[in-house]
């Protein structure tokens, strides 16, 4: 029997949480055995709320902890905000006796406060990507549904949350119980197609942005990789293989928008995010984002959400 752990952090994601536990029930059942069984684990032993309000009361203290064969971190809302180093140390000292550390949703920025990810590939969910790379630039991150780093039959396991949950358990319960049960667990919440962990976590750029233009979609590429460095127009026409004029031409037809104003949105929203989400000052924000002077960046932040950056910091 394998023993699962669930670290809930306040705020964590219901969707995650439940999309990681019913796989493993489901498993249970079909197999006619115990194939696995899991608890829950709080930061003071005090019932957790979730996202949507619920609150799950913890079975699992951190000494019982020990006794696990894998515990995920479950955490959501804003995971820059946790820094509490009692729980970094714990999670530290539960991976020397020989548990296995993973983590969902936003659980891997808790594990990289932890100390956890050096040399280790994982995944985040893409709103937290921006804000982790800030604090952990060296980090082997992939922008994928759920990563397997090493070990054992995972060993580190992270997923991005949401339904990526799910996906990770279905691979798990494969992995250990043969693709006959994994495919029986899908078909149980009926799941009829199987994502691996490869798979990217966001839709296309053209789903997204629902422009089919494949020299838009280049230049919109290179927009959303060059964020702290800017790219000029001439560089951005260049790599679509057009003319700036006749790359202002399609933006202007496909996105109802110039070349500047959408780069400038997009790393206004990039701005936006790791005011909320890190304790980068003001300025270091402005640069992370490709703002030489700060009086520039405040004057168009301001214009775009209706307050000063500072003011933005404080509200948080």
């Amino acid at each position: 029997m394998h023993r699962i752990g669930f670290l809930l952090l306040p705020d964590f994601p219901l969707m995650s949480y439940a999309s990681a536990v019913e796989p493993l029930r489901a498993a249970n059942v079909l197999a006619g055995e115990t194939l696995y069984c899991w608890s829950h684990l709080s930061l003071d032993g005090a019932p957790v709320r979730a996202s949507v309000g619920l609150e799950i009361v913890p079975d699992l203290t951190w000494e019982t902890a020990r006794a696990l064969d894998s515990l995920f971190v479950c955490a959501g809302g804003n995971p820059a905000a946790f820094d509490h180093k009692p729980t970094f140390s714990r999670l530290r000292a539960l991976a020397a006796a020989g548990v296995e550390i993973g983590g969902m949703s936003g659980g891997a920025f808790v594990l990289a406060r932890a100390g956890l990810l050096r040399r280790r590939r994982c995944t985040i969910h893409w709103e937290h990507i921006p804000a982790l790379l800030e604090e952990f630039p060296d980090l082997q991150l992939e922008r994928t549904l759920y990563v397997f780093d090493g070990g054992s039959s995972t060993g580190l396991a992270t997923c991005a949350g949401g339904l990526a949950a799910f996906d990770m358990m279905a691979d798990l319960i494969g992995r250990r119980h043969g693709a006959q049960l994994a495919a029986g667990v899908s078909e149980w919440y009926l799941r009829t197609h199987s994502r691996s962990g490869e798979e990217a976590q966001r839709l296309s750029l053209r789903e997204r942005t629902r422009v089919a233009n494949d020299k838009v979609l280049k230049a919109l590429a290179l927009m959303e990789e060059r964020i702290e460095h800017p790219l000029a127009r001439k560089t951005l026409a260049e790599a679509a293989g057009v003319s700036v004029r006749q790359l202002e031409r399609l933006f202007a037809a496909h996105l109802g928008r110039s070349l500047a104003s959408h780069y400038l949105g997009l790393r206004l929203d990039r701005a936006r995010k790791l005011l909320r989400q890190t304790s980068l000052s003001v300025v270091e924000v402005a640069l992370a984002c490709g703002f030489a002077a700060s009086g520039h960046f405040s004057r168009v932040y301001k214009a775009r959400f209706g307050c000063a950056p500072t003011v933005e910091r404080r509200n948080q």
